[in-house]
């Protein structure tokens, strides 16, 4: 290619690695995307917990896909994806901080997940169970939330994202994730890898992107669809396109993400934007816990906290314990 084409596709420049995010548009297609490449930033929030497989692997998707949402933002705040279920997985939350951090934890039921791995029920949508999924956008202390709810009912994570950007945003969305476990040459325990891209369509303004919204929320109900619509033929590619990645491509190391857009993409045509580097970061300290225990708990809750005569507070996220003395917040 000469340096001219390469310019204008984005690719004169070094391929981007691990815990990145590149943008990308398929301009002929009128879509858009980003693709997300975890290694050491996810390995250290999944072995930190040492979470059983299964549940490390679902936690892992649930990371790759807050990483996907919260990367658009284009303000300094807060994407938290949190889902609450009757499944063996019953908690799962994950911050993005934008532009660049994340944490994330997993709370599950050891003997319900010992039963599920039995029985060999141990997909993410047997996992999780039934509950929901909620997405919340905080912009700040002065700014209001905005929050989206999408029910889980034995979904995939992918599927639920579909469902969440129809229903929300009513924007065609398709996500493709991969977590798993690689082991390299002379290192004494394999690490956890992941992968993950979300393209959507947008159109030129008045173009008919989708079918109108049931408006009972079924979206098989054919009562409630448009039989008018049809599906734009450049919607129709990027999305087949994108259902053949497999989930090595996601997660080789070898394999940039400026490569893989390439191979799926290159026939139509795609343009990158420079990567956005990502990083395992806990907003935990001892100042919020501290404006914690004044404003919470009272003096005498306080005093029943104390063991030994410390109160000692772990976070879920990164495990790191604080300790105080209970009288420090006496006046």
């Amino acid at each position: 290619m000469s340096q001219n084409l390469l310019a204008s596709l984005g690719l004169d420049r070094p391929e981007s690695g691990d815990d990145t995010v590149v943008p990308f548009t398929l301009d002929k297609l009128d879509s858009r995307g980003r693709t997300v490449r975890l290694g050491a930033a996810l390995d250290a929030i999944l072995s930190r917990h040492d979470y059983p497989l299964p549940v490390a692997r679902l936690l892992g998707e649930a990371v790759v896909l807050a990483a996907l949402i919260g990367s658009s933002l284009k303000f300094e705040g807060r994407f938290i994806l949190q889902t609450q279920t009757d499944g063996p997985v019953n908690l799962i939350v994950v911050d993005f901080d934008a532009p660049d951090g994340m944490r994330g934890y997993a709370r599950y039921d050891h003997d319900a997940l010992v039963k599920a791995s039995e029985a060999g029920k141990t997909s993410p949508a047997e996992l999780l169970g039934n509950g929901h999924l909620a997405m919340t956008i905080d912009q700040g202390a002065h700014m209001e939330r905005y929050q989206g709810i999408v029910a889980l009912t034995g979904n995939s994570l992918e599927e639920v994202a579909h469902t969440y950007f129809l229903q929300s945003e009513q924007i065609p969305t398709r996500v493709r994730m991969a977590v798993a476990q690689m082991s390299t040459k002379g290192d004494h325990r394999p690490r956890w890898r992941a992968g993950g891209m979300l393209i959507q369509h947008l159109p030129p303004s008045g173009i008919g992107a989708m079918a109108d919204l049931p408006g009972n929320g079924d979206f098989d109900d054919p009562a409630m669809a448009d039989p008018d619509h049809v599906e734009a033929d450049g919607w129709t590619e990027a999305r087949s396109m994108l259902a053949t990645v497999d989930d090595l491509e996601l997660v080789d190391p070898d394999l940039s993400p400026e490569r893989l857009l390439f191979r799926l993409y290159h026939e139509t045509g795609v343009r990158v934007f420079p990567p956005q580097t990502l990083e395992e970061r806990c907003t935990c300290s001892v100042e919020r816990i501290e404006d914690m225990l004044v404003n919470s708990f009272s003096d005498e809750e306080r005093q029943d906290m104390a063991v030994d005569g410390e109160i000692e507070i772990v976070c879920e996220f990164c495990s790191t314990a604080y300790r105080f003395n209970p009288h420090q917040f006496q006046n």
